[in-house]
């Protein structure tokens, strides 16, 4: 099943949840306010990504919300740290909506053109 990470208060969110429900694809949204990422499904999500980017450090680069007012606590910090950072505080720095279908796909932002092969 196609997990959606994010906030309801999200545009993007709402506009990939409701990608999904206009094709009648199944998906479980998991509201970033009311419960974070486990630690297993944060590296899942990394994995996943790196399939795509090339690298754990590109799959984490790409995780992060760069917009944020809260990049500048990550933006200088080595790898290990940024992805442990990232991990602590999802709300704040993930970039919306995490978008999981199992364990082996992943996509971070609105990114129709991959979730139309989940089919």
């Amino acid at each position: 099943m196609i997990q959606i990470f994010g906030t309801n208060k999200s545009f993007d969110c709402k506009t990939a949840q409701r990608w999904f429900k206009e094709r009648r694809i199944p998906f479980q949204f998991v509201d970033l306010k009311e419960k974070e990422m486990s630690a297993g499904e944060f590296d899942s999500v990394v994995d996943a990504l790196a399939r795509t980017t090339g690298s754990r450090a590109d799959a984490i680069d790409a995780l992060i919300d760069k917009s944020s007012k809260d990049y500048s606590s990550i933006a200088y910090l080595d790898d290990n740290d940024i992805a442990d950072k990232l991990f602590e505080n999802q709300l704040k720095l993930l970039k919306q909506p995490v978008c999981r279908n199992g364990k082996q796909m992943a996509t971070v932002g609105l990114d129709q053109k991959t979730w139309e092969t989940w089919k």
